[in-house]
């Protein structure tokens, strides 16, 4: 059974000021999505699934299928607020969907196999696909998550600060912790945090989280229970959200292991509008390079 790729696209990106997840990049008006979606086929995963927002269902569709006909099975989820709530009737005046755990258990009745997380918006290179269909082929299991780790130093943008996952280590080598560091950024050959919290200096190798996760099926069933106690303890609040790190850090701490897959992949994304030349060159390098054919499709 081939692994599923899951991507998050429902958000709309408030920093970069449009739909950044379908905007053309490649030389041929390929999405960033195209390229991941491209680095999962060949990487062996056998289905796409998309959680977006019902109303631009349409788009996505008209964009994606042509491309996919015969290449890969799709599937389109909507991540509604009320969706998995089992009832729970949320503060009247909350618009904020409920976060990306929740996006995820919204593809429950269409993903049976071993899956990858991805965002829509973030460059995640080959060799991370690979590593991650070859987890979820021979290690991934009901005790056994992963997460694909990045160099943070690969990670940084020129035109701003970013917020990063930062993962810490146990003994073994797996995931401890994910904390979310904020305002990021490279200054005079160091990498500091303005988050106020410690340590400020972040060493250039330490590995980052960038929301590229792989399961298996029992995240499901599990994740809806994390879900609806967490409703119950911060449903009322109007901005609460239920991330990916919470359920995997309640995860590791009942037990459960989730390994860091390394990747000598170079992460890139568009966070500000000024990363979008960036983007455009660093994939024209790739294809330059023969990493890439010129048009995708």
């Amino acid at each position: 059974m081939k692994p599923t790729l899951v991507i998050l696209a429902a958000g709309m990106a408030s920093r970069y000021g449009s739909m950044k997840q379908v905007e053309g990049f490649g030389p041929s008006g390929e999405t960033i999505m195209d390229y991941s979606i491209y680095d999962a086929i060949r990487a062996g995963f056998g289905k796409i699934v998309f959680i977006i927002r019902k109303e631009f269902a349409e788009n996505f569709k008209n964009i994606f299928e042509p491309k996919l006909k015969g290449k890969a099975d799709t599937e389109y989820v909507f991540q509604e607020m009320d969706s998995y709530t089992e009832g729970y009737k949320a503060n009247a005046d909350r618009t904020k969907p409920w976060g990306t755990a929740h996006a995820v258990l919204c593809a429950k009745e269409v993903v049976k196999e071993p899956f990858a997380v991805i965002n829509a918006d973030d460059f995640y290179g080959r060799d991370a696909f690979i590593q991650a269909a070859n987890f979820l082929n021979n290690g991934c299991d009901k005790n056994t998550y992963a997460i694909v780790g990045y160099d943070l130093l690969r990670t940084l943008s020129e035109h701003g600060t970013v917020n990063r996952g930062v993962c810490g280590l146990d003994a073994a080598g797996n995931l401890a912790t994910v904390t979310e560091r904020i305002n990021i950024a490279k200054k005079d050959g160091r990498i500091l945090c303005g988050d106020g919290l410690e340590p400020a200096e972040l060493p250039v190798d330490t590995r980052v989280s960038m929301n590229f996760w792989c399961f298996d099926p029992s995240y499901f069933a599990y994740t809806q229970k994390l879900f609806i106690e967490f409703l119950h303890a911060s449903g009322q609040e109007l901005k609460s959200e239920f991330f990916i790190p919470l359920v995997a850090d309640q995860f590791i701490r009942e037990g459960g292991n989730v390994e860091i897959l390394p990747t000598s992949a170079n992460w890139f994304g568009v966070t500000y509008k000024e990363d979008a030349p960036f983007v455009k060159q660093s994939l024209d390098t790739l294809i330059q390079a023969g990493e890439y054919p010129a048009g995708l499709w």
